[in-house]
């Protein structure tokens, strides 16, 4: 996008954290400066971290001092940590809304006193349509609900600020090749690519390869990394992370963001054998909430629902235990006695839970 309006002869602020160039990612703000300034524009290289509201501050003030004002805002920084919600630790969590969402809204904040001066001001989010269905969701929320306050922000703002400043989002149809991509999707992944070329309106969220159709274009090879090949849809479009990754496999990538297999382990076996004994009288007569603190090869926290709400009962022991008193091999009283199992809660329902023990070791577990 920069060097698009730097062959335009546009001034471009490039506000970023790398001044010295990653192992992994090539490129700094000085060497983007550089770019720019060969495509035919001027540039001003700002180290900025946009969580730090001061560095935004400071950037935004040399930019006006510099050129003289500030006409469009290009929202592009982002974190991703495509991890589900047991994996994904709170610094990682911080991190992308601190980046992703906050740090958009708080630039188009700075930002908006500037643009309200200027002639035909816009802002731009590189963020996606709010896309709702779950599978967007399911494998890692924190970064979709970082992903989506990026396109809140084109939702409250572009009415906000309706007939003042148009605010809008752009997201690509497909992947797009950039060393992060390559970082993500691995080896193979460059081909089902399109190369970065392709990249009074406002409260609209547009999909590259729609705005220009809308233009004419209907030759898209003339944007594909390898002309003739398969793409990769990009997320939260209409494909699902498990189409995504079946069609990467099978054009020779690896992906990175692979959504988990399903368990099928001791302990879901377990449920899966609960589950095949428990009906409506099970429920009438119990009437409680068990919850299973496991440690051991199989650790994590399980509830076995038999009414709704918080837990009547919570039973800590060992995962290897857990699958024997279910088996009938471990009766929970010995258990309890013998300080394998630990009971929290309503004892009267834990008694009631040996007899859905003894009625699935009849069932042979």
């Amino acid at each position: 996008i920069a060097l698009k309006a730097a062959r335009d002869g546009a001034n471009i602020i490039i506000a970023a954290k790398t001044a010295v160039p990653h192992p992994k990612l090539p490129g700094t703000i000085y060497s983007a400066a550089e770019e720019v300034e060969a495509a035919g524009g001027k540039a001003l290289a700002c180290i900025v971290d946009i969580r730090d509201e001061q560095q935004i501050g400071e950037a935004v003030q040399k930019a006006v001092d510099k050129f003289g004002g500030i006409d469009i805002l290009v929202n592009n920084a982002s974190a991703i940590s495509l991890t589900g919600t047991l994996e994904t630790p709170m610094k990682k969590v911080d991190l992308m809304l601190g980046i992703n969402l906050r740090g958009t809204y708080l630039t188009s904040k700075m930002v908006l006193p500037h643009l309200l001066k200027g002639h035909n001001p816009h802002i731009l989010n590189l963020s996606p349509p709010l896309n709702l269905n779950p599978v967007w969701f399911k494998n890692h929320t924190a970064y979709t609900m970082a992903k989506y306050g990026m396109s809140m922000c084109v939702l409250g703002m572009a009415e906000e600020f309706r007939g003042q400043i148009a605010v809008n989002a752009l997201w690509p149809k497909t992947a797009i090749q950039t060393a992060a991509m390559d970082m993500l999707g691995g080896d193979g992944i460059g081909k089902q690519c399109r190369t970065t070329d392709i990249i009074d309106y406002t409260g609209h969220f547009l999909v590259d390869e729609d705005v220009l159709k809308e233009q004419g274009v209907q030759n898209f090879d003339q944007y594909a990394v390898q002309p003739g090949h398969p793409l990769l849809p990009d997320f939260f479009l209409d494909d699902a992370p498990e189409t995504l990754v079946k069609k990467m496999e099978e054009h020779g990538a690896t992906p990175a963001f692979k959504p988990p297999p399903p368990s099928s382990g001791p302990i879901e076996s377990t449920f899966d054998a609960i589950r095949g004994v428990i009906n409506e009288d099970v429920v009438k007569t119990t009437q409680g909430i068990y919850q299973f603190d496991l440690s051991g090869d199989h650790k994590g926290v399980w509830f076995l629902d038999l009414k709704s709400g918080a837990a009547d009962v919570i039973m800590a022991m060992d995962s290897s235990d857990f699958s024997k008193m279910f088996a009938g091999e471990l009766k929970p009283t010995m258990a309890f006695m013998s300080g394998k199992l630990r009971i929290k809660g309503d004892m009267t329902l834990a008694l009631k839970l040996e007899k859905l023990m003894t009625r699935m070791s009849k069932a042979k577990l």
